[in-house]
């Protein structure tokens, strides 16, 4: 992608147009200033912005405490992150078989998952199996339930970032005398892998706020801590912002972290930028990508393209 998606799909701004930019601009900046003054006022009349409930935010064992609950967070995140990145790669190299039975099969898999919404599968996960007598967490539960769901996601995001590669590469590699899974292994998948980064990184932004559904089956996280925290010390607001921004923080620090590793394989590999608009436009282009190739997949020729403190 050499260039935002925003400038492909429209004309470039003449000298009218930005003037009406710039006025929208300063009204709605003026707005929010007002609207923000209006929220500080209400705030400010209901006690919300009092000292007294900021103060226990600033207790070591307080800060501890969520800490310790960001900290089950970010290890549910990472487990299920990783187990549904196999599984996502596994999916897609199997909806990519040239052995029909095996892409239908990959097929109903990805689409059945996607489409159970992620709050029902944790339920069924946790309660379910463990009506049928299955000894299992709620971490166990929550990281099963979170891999499935984003396997198949991520099933879908590989597919895309392969056949996006021109077909070229794949012949390529069959006139140098390698098969169809050595050239997929070797040739397209390692080329596809930095196409995909984007994409695969706000997955998992969205996979670690996800984490958050664990409380429905108690899992002890940041969220059902922050629960705990604000009615111990009935200061909802300034919990609720303080946990906040840490899941902010976690998250721009994965964005820096695909951005450190996009710019390290192009000062590897001597490649060109990754030009992106933003999270929307990697999601929309994994879509469209999926789609173009045969969104079904039933009929697709397989081929290889491109916890309160105290």
């Amino acid at each position: 992608m050499s260039a935002p998606t925003a400038l492909l799909l429209a004309d470039e701004l003449g000298p009218r147009g930005r003037r009406r930019v710039v006025i929208a601009t300063i009204l709605a900046s003026i707005g929010l200033l007002l609207l923000g003054y209006v929220a500080y006022g209400r705030l400010s009349d209901r006690g919300q912005l009092e000292w007294e409930k900021w103060e226990p935010l600033t207790r070591w064992t307080v800060i501890k405490f969520l800490l310790d609950g960001l900290a089950n967070t970010v290890r549910a995140a990472a487990v299920a992150g990783l187990v549904a990145l196999v599984l996502g790669a596994l999916l897609a190299l199997l909806r990519l078989s040239l052995t029909a039975p095996v892409r239908w099969f990959a097929a109903v898999f990805i689409e059945f998952f996607r489409g159970v919404p992620l709050i029902l599968l944790i339920f069924f996960t946790y309660f379910g199996l463990r009506s049928y007598d299955v000894d299992i967490t709620p971490f166990r539960a929550l990281v099963l339930a979170l891999a499935v769901y984003n396997g198949a996601v991520f099933g879908e995001i590989f597919r895309a970032g392969i056949r996006s590669l021109d077909r070229g590469q794949t012949e390529a590699a069959y006139a140098v005398g390698l098969g169809y899974w050595p050239a997929m292994l070797f040739v397209v998948i390692p080329q596809a892998v930095r196409r995909m980064v984007p994409a695969i990184v706000s997955q998992m932004v969205t996979l670690l706020k996800d984490t958050s559904l664990g409380f429905i089956i108690t899992y002890d996280d940041l969220l059902r801590r922050s629960r705990s925290t604000r009615e111990f010390f009935d200061n909802q607001l300034p919990t609720m912002l303080v946990v906040a921004l840490m899941y902010i923080v976690v998250n721009y620090s994965l964005g820096r972290l695909a951005r450190w590793l996009e710019v390290r394989q192009r000062r590897r590999f001597g490649a060109g930028a990754i030009v992106v608009a933003g999270a929307e436009d990697l999601n929309q282009t994994a879509v469209v990508a999926a789609s173009t190739a045969g969104v079904a997949g039933f009929g697709g020729d397989g081929g290889g393209g491109g916890d309160a403190p105290a």
